[in-house]
């Protein structure tokens, strides 16, 4: 039984249970004394409008968590300018990500340039490149 099932199925209990009640007061009704029964409207007068009153009011922002564990606003509606405020983090993140990346790439790109200058400033013969000690040479680290 899935959960749609399940609330249908509460549901149809309340209904079921508000009917019953409703019939049993209904009926009952007949033998409350005028004096009471003069009571009972003014009181639910009194509810039925502070419902109103109720329904009219703005809504109140009620924190929940969400079945992935996410913090929501229930009943909040955020103006445009907030929503877009919102997505500022984001860009802040996007942003440092990349400019994270165009320095490491630069700092690499500037540590194979010093090598490459290094390399050729140095006099060595050009069999020297195609030696594999050199080749080992070259992938430790660079001279001080």
């Amino acid at each position: 039984m899935n959960s749609r099932d399940r609330v249908a199925d509460r549901h149809a209990i309340e209904a079921r249970l508000g009917a019953r009640l409703a019939g049993s007061l209904t009926a009952r009704a007949q033998t409350v004394p005028h004096d009471v029964a003069e009571r009972l409207r003014f009181a639910r007068e009194r509810a039925v409008a502070r419902a109103h009153d109720v329904r009219r009011a703005p809504t109140a922002t009620v924190v929940g968590v969400s079945a992935s564990g996410a913090a929501v606003l229930a009943g909040f509606a955020a103006p445009w300018w907030q929503r877009a405020a919102s997505l500022l983090p984001l860009l802040l993140l996007v942003f440092g990500l990349m400019a994270i990346d165009h320095w490491s790439t630069r700092e690499r790109v500037l540590a194979a340039a010093d090598i490459d200058a290094q390399l050729l400033a140095d006099k060595l013969p050009p069999s020297a490149y195609s030696d594999p000690g050199f080749a080992e040479y070259l992938r430790s680290a660079p001279p001080q």
